[in-house]
């Protein structure tokens, strides 16, 4: 990626690290495709290790460059925890409505990114694959209120469908310029980025664009 102060920084005011995380299965792949490429595939396989895409788009006059990261949810992959939630302002925490075993996971997702992301990340939780109600194994309600008791923000999504996968991002991304431009990262000594930089609320920024990029 190119580096800070380079032409193609200048094209968006910010750029926001948004992480999804979620049981192996839950369809955070395809969330991801639909959301940067609008594509969907009905037999995708398991993503191996991290992959990583990109999509730039307006909240409130500014514009925002999300970069969204995928990782494998099998328990093998999980070594890559720490650099995988450097960084990130936002987290998709998925499940999906048709198994239970997914969303009695939640909290163990939960409890991993809050031991390894930054206080201020702000997180949506996503009941994902709700046009297929007719298997449903998780009221809606349910996930609802384990939001409400966690703090989180609450969808259904379809990936399949495009449902609520533009919202589910928008609301995230919305949050957290909200929270940059109220400052309220100022307590951990973080400025306000200027055009074209990256935005970590950790305190191992390095504060360009390369930072959310390396491996």
């Amino acid at each position: 990626m190119a580096g800070a102060g380079s032409k193609i920084d200048q094209d968006y005011d910010y750029l926001l690290k948004i992480v999804l995380i979620g049981d192996s299965g839950v369809g955070k792949s395809n969330i991801l495709s639909r959301f940067t490429r609008n594509e969907f595939y009905l037999e995708s396989k398991a993503t191996i290790g991290v992959e990583f895409a990109t999509r730039t788009l307006q909240v409130e006059e500014k514009t925002i460059k999300a970069q969204i990261w995928d990782t494998a949810g099998q328990e093998r992959y999980r070594a890559i925890t720490s650099a995988y939630y450097r960084g990130a302002v936002g987290a998709l925490l998925v499940y999906d409505i048709t198994k239970r075993p997914t969303f009695d996971n939640v909290q163990r997702w939960l409890h991993e990114l809050r031991a390894n992301a930054d206080s201020n990340i702000v997180v949506l939780m996503a009941g994902n694959k709700s046009d297929l109600n007719h298997l449903r194994a998780v009221p809606e309600q349910e996930g609802q209120s384990l939001a409400e008791k966690e703090g989180l923000s609450f969808l259904e999504t379809s990936a399949l469908e495009a449902l609520n996968i533009e919202k589910a991002f928008e609301t995230i991304l919305t949050e957290i310029y909200h929270i940059i431009s109220k400052k309220a990262l100022a307590a951990q000594n973080v400025a306000v980025p200027g055009k074209g930089t990256t935005l970590n609320v950790g305190d191992d920024s390095s504060g360009n664009t390369k930072s959310c990029c390396s491996t």
